[in-house]
């Protein structure tokens, strides 16, 4: 069983937005959507809730056309606020669960263990405008995953969160995979997706780019980096111009850098010691998620992505 996007295409007038996407989302797995703000995320989502007419192609869930589904089958956390500004948290959760035919007082239990994970007890008969940024994005999380549904479709999911909120939101994902749901997020937070994903999909101006698991994306880059710390500042300083390596970024705790084909990291060690460096750390590791993205997008995530004309 899987959700399936084949062939997928959009327009809007002269704009190609999803230039016949494919790509295969496993049950039960927690899968990257990522690319840049304009790329065709969302608008891939709102394909796969009937919201927008996909122009060709066809989304499926459990081999069945999305058309032949029940609602409830989806969960939906939107980009944008989608609350009722001035209803109470805990009736309009209440509200949005009798949507899919739960029982409200079965909801409003769910719904109060819901806001005690996220430590939001007491706003429960607060009105939704009212809530900070970060705890109305929680309740709009509480709203997508009340009805339990078979597979939560989550549009930058993590906006407006600070690290605490980031970790709770990161708890909830691993119990909802825990219990068998399957969840595709967006997102261009590419550590975000590295620490969650077992496999991802990018998609740069409507077109699939790369797509499959993240160790296996990592494996093909066939890059060889590796990553230095030393015992004081500037240390970076050291590799400038050192043979055999190109430095990627330097930071104020380490430094990371792409070895040539044909270099040894233990000679590039050497030479680094020889030039007088107090070498704290040193250790290879593989590209990150966000190397590999710039490498295929030839930006990093931030950046909106230009709009894919015909």
């Amino acid at each position: 069983m899987a959700l399936e996007i084949d062939r997928v295409t959009k327009r809007y007038g002269a704009t190609l937005a999803l230039d016949g996407i494919t790509f295969a989302v496993p049950k039960g797995a927690v899968f990257g959507f990522l690319g840049a703000n304009g790329a065709g995320k969302t608008t891939t989502m709102r394909i796969c809730l009937d919201i927008i007419p996909a122009d060709a192609g066809e989304i499926r869930w459990d081999s069945k056309p999305v058309l032949q589904l029940p609602q409830r089958v989806w969960g939906y956390l939107p980009e944008e606020r989608g609350l009722y500004p001035r209803l109470t948290v805990l009736d309009q959760l209440v509200y949005f669960a009798s949507l899919y035919g739960d029982n409200p007082h079965a909801a409003r239990r769910e719904a109060r263990h819901w806001l005690a994970r996220f430590r939001i007890r007491e706003l429960a008969g607060r009105r939704a405008e009212e809530l900070s940024k970060g705890n109305q994005q929680k309740v709009q999380f509480i709203a997508a995953v009340l009805h339990d549904p078979e597979v939560l479709l989550m549009d930058e999911p993590f906006t407006g969160l600070d690290p605490v909120n980031v970790g709770l939101l990161k708890e909830a994902f691993h119990e909802l995979h825990g219990r068998g749901r399957t969840i595709v997020f967006s997102t261009h937070q590419m550590e975000l997706a590295e620490a969650l994903c077992e496999s991802v999909a990018i998609i740069d101006r409507g077109r699939i780019v790369a797509q499959g698991s993240v160790r296996e994306l990592k494996r093909a880059a066939g890059r060889r980096m590796a990553r230095f710390s030393f015992d004081h500042a500037g240390g970076s300083a050291w590799l400038e111009g050192l043979p055999g390596i190109s430095i990627v970024r330097a930071g104020a705790d380490h430094t990371e850098v792409q070895l040539a084909d044909d270099a040894e990291p233990d000679e590039v060690l050497r030479q680094v010691i020889d030039r007088g460096a107090s070498v704290r750390r040193f250790e290879l590791h593989e590209p990150t998620l966000e190397a590999l993205f710039i490498d295929l997008v030839g930006r990093p995530a931030e950046e909106p992505a230009e709009t894919l004309a015909p």
